[in-house]
């Protein structure tokens, strides 16, 4: 296994890039607009229980950072599109790692695992004890 060595454990990039991407739901609508997503609804419609509210809020803060460019399209009725720029568009192999590494940790299958060594675990400091729900 590959180890890393960080040169100090705080990096206040590092935690201004966590904080910026880790935010509730931007994950999900960067994931979305990777996948293609431009209009508004369109990303709405591809996460389930996103507010427009809140939408609308990430949308604002990832254009204010540059991830995110809004084009107002001159037409009855006005249409607005959302496009990653070139800076979002550099974002894919992280949002590639977080959900590999989801699938691979997170994923009901390694969950079941998990749960399984538990429950030996807990048979074994305390044989003949029913674990607790």
């Amino acid at each position: 296994m590959a180890s890393h060595e960080f040169p100090s454990s705080f990096c206040p990039v590092y935690h201004q890039a966590v904080e910026l991407i880790g935010r509730r739901w931007t994950g999900a609508i960067l994931r979305s607009m990777l996948a293609g997503s431009t209009r508004f609804s369109d990303i709405t419609a591809s996460i389930p229980s996103l507010s427009d509210r809140l939408l609308s809020e990430r949308l604002k803060e990832l254009e204010q950072h540059g991830i995110v460019t809004r084009t107002v399209i001159p037409q009855t009725p006005v249409r607005i599109e959302y496009r990653l720029t070139e800076k979002g568009e550099a974002l894919s192999g992280v949002v590639e790692a977080i959900s590999e590494w989801g699938e691979r940790w997170l994923s009901p299958a390694h969950r079941d695992h998990t749960d399984e060594l538990v429950d030996r675990v807990i048979e074994v400091e305390s044989p003949g004890a029913v674990p607790a729900d």
